[in-house]
């Protein structure tokens, strides 16, 4: 005899996969990790700290 499935059942699983799947694709395309996106603030601030660091100013009395 055989087994008696629920279709509904059956049907939100492949959803379920089907997201799963989408969504690694989407990690792969834009994802990035926390550490990543901090890393990379860091390293422009830094990069600001210096550019600012090695400004020469004028003198107020020359322009």
């Amino acid at each position: 005899m055989a087994e008696i499935v629920n279709l509904n059942h059956v049907r939100k699983a492949k959803q379920r996969e089907e997201d799963k799947a989408r969504a690694r694709e989407r990690r792969v395309k834009w994802g990035r990790i926390k550490a990543d996106r901090e890393r990379d603030r860091l390293l422009e601030a830094k990069t600001e700290k210096l550019h600012d660091g090695n400004r020469r100013e004028r003198p107020k009395d020359e322009k």
